[in-house]
């Protein structure tokens, strides 16, 4: 894969299009159901939503203790069919037991903010439900990654987040915020169509892999998750704290769109990932990887943010309305920090992950929410939303760097 042709060829083998394609669609139901939300609900409710999403959004990721992860590394290294299906069947079985736990610890989370919103327990009774449901949608996804099934893993993503997207409209139209909780709750359970699991016979005892090395992956696997996942809500969790919930609002728009354009370089990741593990010891595969990568996305990340950056003010207006246009400089700043992330802390982190690194990714992850709060204390009592973005760009940057240093170390001492 020396040549940008043959990383593309590769790609397309690969069905990664497909991939591609329904990421890319995932994200425009994702945005579009924060913008019908923000038209929809009043700033009140959008801003409580937000706040319950933001806490949703921290343990999403741990799903099943990180079953699910440590299902698409090892899965991807298994050397047969069988192999595979014992493997998820044994996730799948200890992965729930560990959901249902972890689902109870999210609603105790209702008594943070008890005192201060009402009906804080039956929005959190819902996303408790949909807790539930991302498990089954992140192992469907996973098992059929691993079977090397992309179409099937595209189709079912469209499914469910196409209806997710149709049921949300038509809910929060009759019923305002009770019909979102309804439709938030119930489409990832759409998944269970594709669901082929045995939990009968899950697998007991594993021949090629240590349970121990499959766990402790896993764990490690879902703190870097949680700890990703929470840096990326630590800044609406210290925006709140400073600020009310108009200005939680306002942040989470004018970051909507910047923070959503990394799925172009998810996509990659994503579709390329079984064939990363499977050469985590090849030096050769993982440079030219890196060198064509940085072919394709350098470009696209520069004419992403030039073009975003002159249109900041047409962009907010006509997707989120003509008061919030006073947000474009946060806009245009956010928009160059996760460009930037593509090329430094998407690409190196996933790298990271899939040579089994996750030690490095749960570290950097923890130090930068440390770095966020940091800089958050120091800036948003000052500069308010402006501040926050500053301190969320400098966080995702020096996170980037750290990355970047830790696998170009582990690919200087491969042979």
């Amino acid at each position: 894969m020396k040549s940008l042709l043959e990383f593309i060829k590769a790609f397309l083998k690969n069905n990664g299009q497909f991939v591609f394609l329904s990421l890319l669609i995932a994200k425009i139901c994702a945005f579009a159901g924060s913008v019908l939300m923000i038209r929809i609900l009043p700033e009140n409710e959008f801003g409580v939503l937000t706040i319950a999403a933001t806490v949703f959004a921290v343990f999403a990721p741990f799903s099943g203790f990180g079953s699910t992860q440590s299902l698409m590394r090892f899965g991807s290294l298994c050397e047969d069919e069988k192999a595979k299906s014992d493997l998820s069947d044994y996730l799948f079985k200890k992965g729930f037991i560990n959901q249902l736990l972890l689902s109870a610890v999210f609603f105790l989370f209702a008594f943070v903010y008890v005192n201060q919103y009402s009906h804080i327990f039956l929005i959190f009774s819902f996303f408790t439900i949909r807790l539930i449901g991302v498990y089954f949608f992140y192992h469907i996804q996973s098992e059929r990654r691993i079977h090397f099934k992309n179409r099937d893993f595209a189709r079912m993503n469209n499914v469910v987040n196409i209806s997710g997207l149709l049921m949300m409209l038509l809910l929060t139209y009759y019923w305002g915020i009770l019909g979102y909780l309804i439709a938030n709750a119930v489409a990832p359970f759409i998944s269970l169509f594709w669901f082929k699991g045995s939990i009968k016979n899950a697998a007991s005892d594993l021949q090629q892999f240590r349970k121990k090395e499959i766990w402790s992956f896993a764990l490690h696997a879902s703190a870097t998750a949680l700890l990703s996942d929470a840096f990326f809500s630590a800044d609406i969790l210290l925006l709140s704290f400073f600020k009310d919930e108009n200005a939680v609002a306002n942040y989470k728009i004018a970051i909507l769109i910047p923070s959503n354009i990394t799925f172009l370089a998810l996509s990659f990741m994503q579709s390329d990932y079984p064939v990363l593990a499977k050469n985590f010891r090849n030096k050769e595969f993982l440079k030219n990887y890196i060198f064509n990568y940085y072919k394709i996305f350098i470009p696209v990340s520069a004419a992403i943010f030039i073009s975003g950056y002159l249109l900041s003010g047409f962009v907010m207006k006509i997707f989120f309305g003509a008061e919030y246009m006073d947000n474009s400089f946060v806009f245009s700043l956010f928009l160059l920090a996760f460009c930037g992330s593509m090329l430094l802390r998407n690409l190196y982190g996933n790298l990271l992950a899939a040579v089994g690194m996750m030690k490095k990714n749960t570290l950097y992850s923890a130090l930068s929410i440390i770095i966020l709060s940091f800089f958050a204390f120091l800036f948003v009592p000052k500069k308010g939303l402006e501040g926050m973005a500053i301190a969320m760009s400098v966080s995702l940057t020096l996170m980037g760097i750290f990355l970047m240093f830790s696998f170009l170390n582990y690919l200087r001492k491969l042979k």
